[in-house]
């Protein structure tokens, strides 16, 4: 879409995903993604082999997690901004949760699906587990779309939720501009470490009245 034909912030809707979308919602997160750092770590350096791997991983995300409760903003029927919401106390996957992912991550290939391992243990093993919280991520908007507002209006419906339900949120997140615009969320700073090699910030949220 050209960015003369980018569609006014006001004709946007935000709600949950519906589950014809998903093809669509993997779509935007692995264009929109992209180029973060731990993709590139994870993935390697050919921007195509990075889109193909992370909409593997998501659609696996998606399709087996009883617990995903995606939110997505939709323009015209056309999914253009997604993140997925585990719902509290699911975030870490159960034996069974890991079983039914493995299929995708042994799709990768042998070295990748390594490196996303470590990846995904390094987040987990950071994960606040005395707190019960709804977990956000992965959060993306399509790639020529971005920077109208659209992840605010995301970051709006789901902070609305936590409120409205009384829970905590927590994230994740590989780039540091991010920071900032979580923080104007309510998000605060517990923890950054590096992850595959890649700096990371923690961050959770409480719910306001």
């Amino acid at each position: 879409m050209p960015k003369a034909e980018r569609p006014s912030i006001d004709a946007i809707e935000v709600r949950d995903l519906r589950r014809e979308e998903i093809p669509q919602a993997v779509g935007v997160l692995a264009r929109g993604m992209r180029d973060n750092p731990l993709h590139f770590a994870a993935y390697g350096v050919d921007p195509e082999q990075r889109v193909r791997s992370h909409a593997l991983l998501v659609r696996g995300l998606f399709t087996t997690s009883p617990h995903q409760r995606p939110i997505v903003a939709v323009h015209e029927g056309r999914v253009v901004g997604v993140t997925g919401v585990a719902a509290p106390g699911s975030c870490q996957p159960s034996g069974l949760g890991k079983l039914r992912q493995l299929p995708a991550l042994l799709t990768l290939g042998p070295r990748t699906a390594v490196r996303v391992a470590k990846w995904v243990s390094g987040w987990a093993a950071l994960d606040p587990k005395e707190t019960t919280h709804a977990h956000l991520g992965p959060l993306g908007v399509d790639a020529h779309l971005q920077g109208m507002g659209i992840g605010s209006l995301i970051m709006r419906e789901y902070c609305r939720r936590l409120d409205t339900d009384g829970h905590h949120g927590y994230l994740e997140t590989d780039k540091r501009e991010n920071v900032a615009f979580y923080q104007r969320f309510g998000f605060t700073l517990i923890a950054e470490s590096p992850i595959i090699g890649v700096p990371n910030w923690f961050m959770l949220r409480p719910p306001t009245s």
